[in-house]
């Protein structure tokens, strides 16, 4: 019982916040699955989607703003959008920044590469190996704290480390698990690849799952998002969208 009174109050103060004006939504665009573009420009994916059902719940209108990953926190602090949602992970460092909803999912991150061609994923092992990461991202943050001496090689999207990676420019990428295996390892291109090791989710770089940014200021936006959340959860609503990308829990624990 109690938890049906927490759904329902939650629910309830979303849909009595009410915002006088839409949201302009700053999302990646190039991040399947959770972002991607199609052949015809349009948006898609699971964050497109989360963030659809989100304003939906809190009774806004809401425009997908397409930005680079590079660009994608100058963009809010410059008021060219009023949120992010483009699996940005909850961190101590980006919290000094702006602010975050809480998580709407949480997944490790793995290294992968051709398949056989490391036995596995330890510092010695990838000593000589060249590793692409998307710059500005938690990964980066991973290896450059956890591998110090591994050479790595930055990328703006991480369709780049892709093909950097098919045509032996790379030799490794350590990225989420689930965006590689949906937007990889499962496509043409990333036949003969795979998975090293067992996945990492370590709090210090990794943070407490993937949650939408707002500026610091907007306390009542970022406090919205959460009990949007949590309503889209309640209803049921977050599932059927979840079952259309990912056969598994990609919410995580509680």
């Amino acid at each position: 019982m109690k938890k049906i009174i927490v759904a329902a109050l939650a629910a309830s103060t979303v849909a009595g916040a009410g915002f006088a004006q839409g949201l302009d939504i700053c999302v990646e665009g190039a991040y399947p699955p959770f972002s991607f573009t199609t052949e015809d420009g349009a948006v898609e994916g699971f964050d497109i989607d989360i963030a659809n059902a989100l304003c939906n719940e809190m009774g806004v209108e809401c425009e997908m703003v397409k930005t680079d990953w590079d660009g994608i926190i100058p963009a809010l602090l410059e008021d060219k959008c009023d949120a992010i949602i483009a699996s940005m992970s909850i961190t101590e460092e980006r919290k000094q920044v702006i602010d975050f909803s809480e998580k709407y999912y949480q997944t490790p991150a793995v290294f992968i590469a051709e398949e056989g061609r490391f036995a596995d994923d330890s510092a010695e092992t990838l000593a000589d190996a060249v590793v692409g990461v998307q710059r500005g991202t938690i990964h980066q943050d991973f290896m450059e704290g956890e591998y110090p001496d591994v050479e790595l090689r930055l990328y703006a999207a991480q369709d780049d480390a892709y093909l950097d990676l098919t045509a032996g420019r790379i030799d490794a990428i350590m990225a989420d698990s689930i965006a590689m295996d949906e937007g990889f390892l499962k496509t043409e291109a990333g036949e003969g690849y795979a998975m090293i090791g067992e996945g990492y989710s370590i709090p210090q770089y990794h943070g407490d799952g993937a949650g939408i940014g707002v500026r610091q200021e907007d306390t009542e936006l970022r406090d919205n998002f959460t009990a949007a959340i949590a309503a889209i959860r309640a209803s049921g609503q977050y599932d059927e969208i979840a079952s259309e990308y990912f056969d598994f829990n990609i919410y995580g624990g509680s």
